[in-house]
Formats: C-alpha cells, structure tokens, sequence
C-alpha cells in the first residue's frame, strides 16, 4: 500500500515541479497529490482501524478511571456477582446467599 503512495507522490511531485510558475506547481502538488493521496489511505486503512478498535475497545472498557475509586457498581453488586449470575442463568439482584 504504501509503495503505491510512494510512487503516486513521485509521479506528482515531478509534475509540479515542470509547472511553469510555483502557484501552479503548488497546487499541483496539493490538489493532484496530497489530498488525493490522504483520502486513498484513509480509506484504504479503514479496515485496519476497525479491527484495531475492536481489539482495543474491550480493553479500555474494563477500567474506566471514573469508576476506579468505586468498589461497587450502582446495583450494589459486583462484577464477579455479575460474572456468577450470567455462568449461572440467575439474576438475584445482588443477594450474594444465592450465588453460594
């Protein structure tokens, strides 16, 4: 991917550079080769970025430093109350007697 945008900024850069005046060569360079080069890897990279995201995304989901300082969520009950009740099929409401 990147030897393509390599190669396309070349081809560009040695067409502003026979402009005929640096205005013309300038844009040349920015409308020819930046701007379209910057959309082609944005959107060339979106897939990357979407698995980067969802392998990232979980992680900063755990520990949020909002939420650091509290030993409890809003339920009253934990999240390994939480982990027990999902394993085993039974929402209590944070009575921990019923987990054990």
């Amino acid at each position: 991917m990147y030897i393509v945008a390599i190669g396309w900024l070349w081809v560009v850069l040695m067409m502003a550079i026979t402009e005929t005046s640096a205005t013309a060569g300038i844009l040349t360079l920015v409308f020819y080769g930046l701007a379209p080069l910057a959309l082609f890897l944005w959107l060339v990279g979106t897939p990357a970025r979407r698995r980067h995201f969802r392998r990232v995304g979980p992680r900063e989901n755990r520990a949020r430093p909002e939420e650091a300082g509290r030993s409890e969520p809003e339920g009253g009950c934990s999240s390994a109350d939480q982990a027990v009740d999902q394993q085993m099929g039974i929402v209590d409401g944070g009575d921990a007697r019923r987990d054990q």
